[in-house]
């Protein structure tokens, strides 16, 4: 299959190497777009053998599958004229601002017969596969508490930090803890209620911001998720505490420890580790997830992350984002989805 990369900004060059690497088993990266013909996206396409383009009907007419890795208020757009084409959709996350927008994407693919990927690459990092492995082999019991972390400083681009634009990217609860929110909905099912506070709700010139949300699952459940744009250029720390009926899974990025399990029936002085260590040598997370996807391409299968859950952490995302706003618990309809 022939792919397309659309966009040379952060994620269009963390997807290049990951798709150079998956020619082996059939993928053809085979062109590159841009919103507007830069220095990176000439780099980008002389680097990997890949041609130029300057339109994306251009582009759309020579591949199999378009790989959108461009700014959120454009997701919605740009998939619907992909699938209009008949080609199949990697697009990142969110999958869109709103869920209009996003329901209006997977009906244009279920009418054209594609398929659309949402990357949630939470989903592929080792030690939070491992975990939800852990969960559903019911080894720790029924969940009842989750405590999962991400924080990082605040997107830095010398031009068009259009992260930094509520109206383009949802800002921080939406482009940057919606991962979370995808992964607690997976161990823990649907939500049915969030309650939310944020540095920037009282103080909107704040220079970074810091978000605690509580999410009510289905069965009674809770996750307490945290994020923040507030540390210094280049620190991201993330961090996952799972505590079911029967036992505990704790990881850190602060340690290169592997995925710790503490079983309340163990014996003393007996430790037991699963999942994959956290080090260098092991396989990019996003190499792992265009895999995972380009493998459910070929060989018509479904993929652990679908459209439907895209649209379902965004649903999430969006009562965060008003909670926020109204200072109240808001109800969440996940049936509806």
């Amino acid at each position: 299959m022939k792919i397309g990369i659309v966009g040379a900004g952060s994620m269009g060059r963390v997807h290049l190497p990951a798709w150079d690497s998956l020619k082996s088993i059939g993928a053809e990266p085979v062109g590159i777009i841009a919103n507007r013909i830069d220095s990176t996206a000439s780099d980008l396409a002389k680097q990997y053998g890949l041609r130029l383009y300057d339109h994306y009907e251009g582009l759309l007419a020579d591949v199999d599958v378009v790989d959108l890795c461009v700014p959120t208020d454009i997701h919605a757009a740009m998939t619907i004229q992909a699938a209009q084409a008949g080609k199949h959709i990697i697009c990142e996350k969110p999958i869109a601002l709103s869920v209009q927008d996003g329901r209006a994407m997977i009906d244009a693919c279920n009418h054209a017969g594609v398929r659309l990927f949402i990357a949630m690459v939470l989903r592929f990092v080792p030690q939070y596969s491992a975990a939800q492995q852990v969960v559903s082999s019911g080894e720790i019991g029924d969940v009842c508490v989750m405590r999962l972390t991400r924080a990082a400083y605040q997107p830095r681009k010398a031009t068009d930090n259009w992260f930094m634009d509520e109206q383009r990217s949802g800002g921080m609860v939406v482009d940057l803890m919606i991962h979370d929110f995808d992964y607690a909905r997976w161990l823990g099912g649907n939500v049915t209620r969030v309650f939310a506070k944020s540095v920037r709700t009282t103080r909107p010139d704040a220079p970074g911001d810091y978000a605690l949300v509580t999410l009510r699952f289905a069965d009674g459940a809770i996750a307490h998720i945290e994020g923040g744009w507030a540390y210094p250029a280049g620190i991201f720390r993330t961090s996952l505490d799972i505590a079911g009926r029967e036992g505990v899974l704790e990881w850190s990025s602060d340690t290169t420890d592997t995925l710790h399990t503490h079983l309340a029936n163990a014996p003393a002085q007996v430790a037991a580790d699963v999942g994959l260590p956290a080090s260098g040598a092991a396989e990019s997370p996003f190499l792992t997830e265009l895999r995972h996807f380009y493998q459910a391409l070929v060989n018509n299968q479904p993929s652990n992350v679908t459209a439907l859950d895209g649209l379902a952490a965004l649903q999430i995302a969006l009562a965060v984002r008003e909670s926020l706003q109204t200072g109240r618990s808001v109800a969440v309809n996940q049936e509806a989805i």
